[in-house]
């Protein structure tokens, strides 16, 4: 007999991480053992320091609210809702919550048994390396070997991780710090913080710190009534200060700010109390570093209300890249958080759009991305490749419908540009009106592109074959999606005609082993990292997945299938996929230390180290041409 209850947990389970990484059986047996609990607005569902429930929590509707209570201020981190994971500590760690949880509104929560769950992480990794990277802080790597597989409260004791980036990185305080000296009035440090716009002032002598005021002195003291605005600043200063030297790590000043409870850190020349002054770290500029995590910057898009909001968060989400190249995460897990960065600003400056025409959109259409992006692997903020198809309409309403999708597409691609991604230099965009068009016209091109394959049209399919679904009707990208593989099935002389195209772009290698770089123009003797080492590997793995109708876009994904496709070639493909991830890495890094997108790579300033990297990852590419040129006969193509 059925257990519905359980079937409709585990229908809302299944589409959400980690649950949607365990198998249907041993994920309806963990429905029939969850507790489902009901809360009304503001009902604590648990309380700072209490002792670790018997479950941890998904909500199925509503939302829950996080808090913290600091110096008994409470301080509101966090709103989670629908599909959100909260509670993980007691599976984690062991240990006592360090924050509470209220319902934010009415919510349904579904409490899974964490004795169960237990058993279930150990058959499945993935699934415990996902909650120890929804747990972790910035105190840990949640990826490193040391810790991979496993969570923390199954080890006896947490070791240290070495290296970890948390352990590394400097936290960024605030320079030039606003100063008075001791024998001022409150009065005259108000009136100067409030002409700085700042919370705190410095009480220092010849620029040595001897006290601090913030905000909440002001409160307590003087709102109270417990001295005078005419009194000195002496008698109200918190003295001495805590201090510590420049380069105070992340990790040191979360645990300086616990301990000795304060909210601001002197940071001075040698780290004492007794040398110059040269910046104040507050607990907020923590709070910005900690909110710096793929999870909040989702929740920024999400109730975005302008394209200022989202450029200024692709701006975070590149030092986000940085953070996790510095923390070596592996590449293909940080090209799966930004592209779901960079996806969901897209959608979000499409329903921004909308609003902003007033007017829903005709009939039902899909925005696809093309490029880097649809392959998910637009690290960098560069150039935008995209594509609208609308629903098949008659041929009267036509003419309007594409008007209302161009001037759509249009705002899009404007707000896209000034989030950062540059207009696409051929003009491979929305809203250009020929690549914004009906199904049915989509469809008729493309198979013109297949049965006709000149030199143009073979660029432009190229570029197609990488569509991926964005927004919009999902049942339009799937009708084109099916289109597309159905043409091209059996086709082995158009994929003769894309292994050429590919082959045209010469190996990175001259003939003496010395790097082929550009010979005139801007970037004169600089090597063309995406053109000469990225795009062969991208291309090669986009025909061989075509050639087994592999429906899969992500490059490092393509070749994986392949691994598994043709065993016999294993290593060859295996060798292609690692070479592409240090090239991605390493084009990644160049653009974000020369805030570019990383194209074009000076050799001459390569460190010998970098430069025998690079060249170990050019065999495979010479591999895989030849077997292009082998496999798809590219000798018999005109």
């Amino acid at each position: 007999m059925k257990n519905t209850i359980a079937e409709r947990i585990y229908d809302f389970l299944k589409d959400y991480p980690p649950f949607n990484l365990i198998s249907k059986v041993t994920l309806l047996e963990v429905a029939k053992k969850i507790e489902i609990q009901y809360f009304e607005k503001d009902a604590i569902i648990f309380s700072q320091d209490d002792m670790p429930h018997e479950h941890f929590y998904i909500i199925h509707q509503g939302s829950v609210r996080l808090y913290r209570f600091v110096n008994n201020e409470k301080q509101n981190l966090d709103i989670c809702d629908e599909g959100d994971l909260f509670g993980l500590r007691p599976l984690i760690m062991n240990e006592n919550y360090l924050m509470g949880a209220a319902a934010n509104e009415e919510v349904i929560l579904y409490g899974i048994p964490i004795d169960l769950f237990k058993d279930i992480i150990n058959n499945y990794p993935k699934v415990s390396q996902f909650l120890i990277a929804s747990f972790a802080t910035n105190t840990r790597d949640p990826f490193s070997d040391k810790h991979k597989g496993k969570l923390f409260a199954n080890v006896s004791s947490v070791q240290k991780v070495e290296n970890s980036y948390a352990e590394i990185q400097s936290a960024k305080y605030t320079k030039n710090p606003v100063m008075c000296t001791e024998g001022i009035s409150i009065k005259e440090a108000c009136q100067i913080m409030t002409s700085s716009k700042v919370n705190s002032i410095i009480v220092a002598d010849n620029k040595i710190p001897i006290g601090i005021i913030t905000d909440k002195d002001i409160r307590i003291k003087i709102g109270t009534g417990m001295f005078s605005i005419e009194n000195k600043v002496s008698e109200i200063m918190t003295s001495p200060v805590i201090t510590f030297p420049e380069k105070i790590t992340v990790a040191e000043a979360q645990i300086a700010i616990l301990k000795h409870k304060v909210s601001h850190i002197c940071i001075t020349k040698d780290g004492t109390n007794t040398s110059e002054l040269i910046g104040v770290l507050a607990d907020h500029d923590l709070n910005i570093i900690q909110g710096n995590n793929p999870i909040f910057l989702m929740r920024e898009i999400k109730y975005a209300k302008d394209v200022e909001t989202l450029r200024h968060i692709r701006i975070q989400a590149s030092e986000l890249t940085k953070g996790y190249l510095e923390q070596e995460i592996p590449i293909y897990f940080i090209t799966k958080v930004i592209s779901e960065i960079n996806t969901a600003i897209t959608k979000r400056i499409i329903r921004l759009t909308i609003e902003e025409i007033g007017e829903q959109p005709p009939v039902s259409y899909t925005w696809l991305a093309m490029g880097s992006q649809g392959r998910k692997e637009q690290l960098l903020i560069t150039d935008q490749d995209n594509a609208l198809v609308f629903e098949n309409v008659s041929e009267e309403e036509y003419s309007k419908v594409k008007e209302y999708f161009l001037n759509m597409a249009t705002k899009v691609t404007e707000k896209l540009n000034t989030v950062g991604f540059e207009y696409c230099p051929a003009n491979i965009m929305a809203s250009n009106p020929k690549w914004c068009i009906s199904l049915k016209e989509w469809k008729k091109q493309f198979k013109d592109w297949v049965n006709h394959p000149t030199s143009d049209k073979i660029l432009l399919s190229i570029i197609f074959f990488d569509f991926e679904y964005i927004d919009g009707d999902k049942d339009l990208y799937n009708q084109m999606s099916d289109s597309v593989f159905r043409y091209i099935a059996d086709k082995e002389i158009f994929l003769g005609f894309l292994s050429k195209a590919t082959l045209n772009n010469p190996a990175p290698l001259g003939f003496f082993k010395q790097f082929l770089v550009e010979q005139d123009g801007e970037h004169k003797d600089q090597f063309d990292i995406k053109s000469r080492a990225i795009r062969p590997l991208v291309d090669a793995a986009r025909i061989f997945s075509l050639h087994h109708n592999l429906k899969i876009n992500s490059t490092i994904a393509r070749y994986e299938r392949l691994m598994e496709v043709e065993p016999q070639n294993r290593e060859f493909f295996e060798s292609c996929a690692n070479a592409f991830k240090i090239l991605l890495q390493f084009r990644t890094l160049q653009g974000l230390a020369n805030n570019d997108g990383g194209k074009f790579v000076d050799i001459n300033n390569l460190s010998k180290a970098d430069r025998l990297k690079l060249k170990s990852c050019f065999k495979p590419i010479k591999n895989i041409q030849d077997s292009l040129a082998t496999r798809f006969n590219v000798a018999l193509i005109p």
